[in-house]
């Protein structure tokens, strides 16, 4: 993929998807479910989904983009992240209670 290339806005932040390693695909049914549907996201923006919400959280209740921009960790750290480049990555911790 050529690095001027972009995928569109990240459906999450809304800031411009670049190809490379600082995208990758979230599902908004986890494939442990049955999810097929797969989304080009920052990696960034997917580490903190996962680091907040176990998977049966996901299926249950955060399987759109505005339901998972309503959850206010989210709606922080979205805010946080829009002021970063597009290609911003860092790493965020996974919450031992959110497992599965």
């Amino acid at each position: 993929m050529n690095g001027d290339q972009t995928l569109g806005p990240c459906p999450l932040c809304d800031r411009p998807l670049i190809p490379g390693a600082s995208v990758n695909q979230h599902h908004l049914i986890p494939r442990t479910f049955g999810g097929r549907d797969a989304f080009w996201i920052h990696k960034v923006c997917h580490s903190k989904i996962h680091s907040l919400l176990s998977e049966r959280e996901l299926l249950k209740r955060y399987h759109t983009w505005p339901a998972l921009r309503s959850h206010p960790e989210i709606d922080k750290f979205i805010r946080w992240v829009a002021k970063r480049e597009p290609e911003f990555n860092s790493p965020n911790r996974r919450a031992r209670s959110r497992r599965r």
